[in-house]
This record gives structure tokens, C-alpha cells and sequence, in this order.
């Protein structure tokens, strides 16, 4: 009942021209909804989106007002659109051998029962069967002077699924 009544005061509020959104808000809304493919996500970050490294993520919001974030924001930023659209989404934290840098941070679509991924702004539609072959993949592709030290897989909620260590 509380609940309810809560939904009927902000509907009157909303249908009376009081609104509580601003019109970036209602921007940040309508770009969330327009974005409902792991590739329109990365194309829009591509375009909209520069790197500059955060020593904390920033949430999706922030991120698209500053138009400024590092792989931790992007792959926030995509896991989160993604997963407003009902794609089962995860990250994966990658840490590196012999350096002190702070992990790389992988955002991972499920898509038709296979996982896609997205690295920084660019997505890529590998369609493998399981977290190591994504790993495997970004190595080849992106990182082939550096050696992994270990990943975590983590789902939207933030639960630990996978842990590998290359030893």
C-alpha cells in the first residue's frame, strides 16, 4: 500500500508539470533506452567518450555528463545499459605479470547463449563458449607483450563467479 501511494504522489507530481527530472535526466533516459545492443553501446562510446584514468569507477550517469572515464567506467557504463535491456552481463578484472598497473577491467554480454565482450569503447563480437577464451582473445588481439597473471569474473551484482590464476 505505501508503495502505491508513493507511485501515485510522484505520478501527480509528474503529470502536473512539477517535474522532478531535469532535462538531462530525461537526455541520460532516452540515450539509455536508444542504446539496446552491446554494439550501438560501443559505437555510441566510441564517438562520445575519451580515456582518462579515475582512481574509482564514476556510475553511467556521471560518466556520460563528463564524457571522460577508464576501462572500470566504460565497462560500468556499457554493463549497465546492457543489462537495462536484459542482456546477462558481467566484468571481468584482468591483472597483469610483472607490472604494478591497476587491473583491466572487461565488460561481457551473453548473448544467444555464446559471451561477447567490450574492451575500453570497442566491442567484440566473439561469440565464445566460455570467460577464458574471452580472456585468451583480448590477449591475441590487444595485449600480446603482456602475460596474465590472473582474472575475476564477476556478474552485474557484483558476486565473484570465476577466479583464474596463471601460475
Amino acid at each position: 500500500m505505501k508503495k502505491l501511494i508513493i507511485l501515485f504522489i510522484l505520478l501527480t507530481i509528474f503529470l502536473s508539470g512539477c517535474s522532478i527530472l531535469e532535462s538531462d535526466d530525461l537526455k541520460f533516459i532516452t540515450l539509455v533506452k536508444e542504446l539496446d545492443t552491446p554494439q550501438k553501446i560501443s559505437d555510441y562510446m566510441i564517438c562520445n567518450f575519451t580515456y582518462e584514468y579515475h582512481a574509482s569507477y564514476i556510475d553511467p550517469y556521471i560518466l556520460w555528463k563528463t564524457k571522460k572515464g577508464d576501462c572500470s567506467d566504460f565497462a560500468v557504463f556499457a554493463q549497465f545499459i546492457a543489462n537495462f535491456h536484459g542482456y546477462k552481463t558481467y566484468k571481468i578484472f584482468i591483472n597483469f605479470k610483472g607490472t604494478s598497473t591497476c587491473p583491466h577491467v572487461l565488460a561481457i554480454y551473453s548473448e544467444d547463449g555464446k559471451y561477447t565482450y567490450s574492451s575500453n569503447q570497442s566491442y567484440y563480437p566473439l561469440y565464445a563458449s566460455n570467460f577464458d577464451d574471452i580472456v585468451s582473445h583480448y590477449f591475441i588481439s590487444a595485449l600480446p607483450k603482456y602475460e596474465l597473471e590472473s582474472y575475476k569474473v564477476y556478474d552485474y551484482d557484483m558476486n565473484i563467479i570465476e577466479q583464474v590464476y596463471n601460475d
